[in-house]
């Protein structure tokens, strides 16, 4: 009886005496999400800017970019200005980015990341039957980046011809531009853009030279001259430039070349030209005063001028130059120092005026140093004499890191270079020195160079 109510019980109770199972799971809906709205693929251009630009301004960038400030704008319009930078040729490589504004407004902040092409010339014309200045503005226009300098490649020489023949015809001049980049003497090269039907330089005669003999004359200019397009005027200035020096340094300082004769080659297509030199007499060294530096006597004398002698010219820019070096390193470091030539041609002599104009003095702030290690930095600081708040030196780096070499204090020693940060605002320049080794070992100095050698010699075999 007992038993049958058991088992009454247990089938009667739910749940009572089975086995706890886990109840299977109800799928639940999934959670309703609310997508957010996704980022336009076009909004307004709410900024625009540059980075890493030195030669060019950031809005001659942007004129070549045709992106502007308020323009409907996406990647297809991002890529397209940075294609158009790249392709003035002006650059080596550009970059862009752009994300909604930090205002929280609907458009894009944006900026394109340039490297310039860092060697630029000058330019100018040459033989066009059209005004410079309205041709620059022309091309100020269709070129924006180039107003006075442009890169030497043959991609922008071809666009600068290119744009400078649309100006001509429009004027009603059909010609064919080319640019050359040239030597304009013996320190700076300028590109050249002129006719190319124009007939060129082949070869040089001299006729009336005596100090000078005609071999040497024809070195000194055929570098700048043979294969140019010939002019008179731009001729002329070639002589001044490579071939008055030449007589300046003997004491010659009124030569003239009175006469160029052109005449078409025989053997070359080209022309030769030849020149008359007219060398005129010697003048030799008079006084030499010196204004706008103080202890001015003295800074004649360290220039040794040779007064009573023949005007070396070469020579007194030498002078001229330890003048300014001596005024450097009392902290000048852009002092300008310019030559007057009062010219006595009765008494066959020529005083000088040098006008210095010493500028702003600069201070002396800290030294960095990059490339060393813990030991080999502190004794680099020991050895800089320059003090914070001293007169900065500018010499001073340059000959410091020579003295290092010099001096051996280094092993396995790469390039060493000196750095110049310049807070114009303050006047005061901060120095970082620049070391690296050659990849073999790092560089060792003093005793920790020694302590080095010993441990090679231990390693080597006995």
């Amino acid at each position: 009886m007992r038993i049958l109510l058991i088992v009454l019980l247990v089938w009667a109770v739910p749940g009572f005496g089975q086995i706890a199972r886990p109840k299977k799971p109800v799928a639940a809906k999934p959670p309703v999400v609310e997508k957010a709205a996704a980022p336009a693929t076009s909004w307004p251009v709410g900024s625009l800017q540059i980075e890493g630009n030195r030669i060019y301004s950031s809005e001659q960038i942007l004129a070549s970019a045709g992106l502007k400030v308020g323009q409907l704008a996406g990647k297809e319009e991002f890529e397209a200005a940075r294609d158009r930078i790249l392709a003035t040729g002006a650059f080596e490589s550009v970059g862009y980015k752009f994300g909604p504004a930090e205002s929280g407004a609907q458009q894009f902040a944006a900026s394109f990341q340039v490297i310039e092409i860092a060697q630029v010339f000058p330019f100018r014309f040459e033989a066009l039957t059209v005004s410079e200045a309205d041709l620059r503005n022309f091309l100020k226009q269709k070129e924006p980046l180039f107003d006075k300098t442009i890169p030497g490649t043959k991609e922008v020489l071809a666009r600068v011809a290119k744009a400078t023949g649309e100006f001509l015809a429009k004027a009603g001049h059909r010609e064919n531009i080319a640019g050359k980049l040239m030597g304009e003497g013996t320190k700076e090269l300028t590109v050249v853009f002129g006719p190319t039907s124009l007939p060129s330089v082949a070869e040089i005669k001299f006729t009336g030279n005596e100090a000078i003999p005609t071999q040497t004359l024809q070195m000194a200019i055929a570098g700048v001259a043979v294969g140019a397009i010939y002019s008179e005027p731009r001729f002329q200035q070639l002589l001044d430039t490579s071939i008055r020096p030449l007589y300046e340094a003997k004491g010659k300082i009124r030569v003239t070349f009175p006469k160029l004769e052109a005449e078409p080659a025989k053997d070359v297509t080209g022309l030769i030209v030849k020149v008359t030199v007219a060398e005129g007499p010697t003048f030799k060294l008079g006084a030499v005063t010196l204004t706008g530096a103080p202890a001015a006597a003295t800074l004649v004398k360290e220039a040794k001028f040779k007064t009573g002698e023949p005007a070396n010219f070469t020579e007194i820019e030498e002078g001229v130059e330890r003048i300014r070096a001596i005024v450097r390193r009392g902290g000048y470091i852009l002092v300008k120092p310019e030559t007057e030539r009062m010219i006595d041609d009765k008494e066959k002599k020529v005083d000088l005026v040098i006008h210095v104009d010493r500028g702003a003095m600069y201070s002396f702030g800290k030294l960095n140093i990059e490339g060393l290690d813990i030991i080999g930095e502190p004794q680099i600081r020991k050895l800089w004499a320059m003090k914070p708040g001293a007169p900065f030196d500018g010499e001073y780096p340059a000959l410091f890191l020579t003295r290092l070499k010099d001096d051996g204090y280094f092993d396995n020693l790469g390039k060493t270079k000196s750095k110049l940060n310049i807070d114009e605002k303050t006047k005061i320049v901060d120095v970082t020195l620049l070391f690296a080794s050659d990849g073999k070992a790092p560089p060792a100095i003093g005793p920790e160079r020694d302590a080095q050698e010993k441990r090679e010699r231990q390693r080597q075999p006995q």
